[in-house]
């Protein structure tokens, strides 16, 4: 009985951390690559706090929780690039992307506490 509980946790972990469904994912070292492109755009979907304390200039942020309230300001049409601490709410962030319909969105693995810009 015991192992299936531990079963059961180590699926909904692998499930939590696995992408949203036809969403790209890049490392930080891909991402400093990807900057200056202007036909990206960045979102940072950390809390105010946490943006303010450190963040990279590029993004935008649009904290997951208010983040559906904000998509009509973001371009369906150009690529999303998301990024948060560590990965889980930006991969949370680009299933809410895909689901109001934008195509083209981009995960940053390891968010944050990987940056060393």
């Amino acid at each position: 009985m015991e192992w299936i509980v531990i079963a059961g946790v180590v699926g909904f972990i692998a499930w939590r951390m696995m992408g949203a469904k036809g969403t790209a994912s890049i490392n930080t070292t891909d991402l400093k690559a990807a900057l200056n492109d202007n036909s990206k755009q960045f979102i940072d979907v950390r809390t105010p706090a946490e943006y303010k304390g450190r963040h990279i200039p590029q993004f935008k942020n649009m904290p997951l929780n208010t983040l559906p309230n904000q998509l009509a300001k973001l371009d369906k049409e150009k690529e999303t690039v998301v990024i948060c601490q560590s990965g889980m709410r930006s991969s949370r962030a680009c299933q809410v992307l895909k689901q109001a319909g934008f195509t083209n969105v981009t995960n940053v693995r390891g968010g944050m506490s990987q940056w060393n810009g």
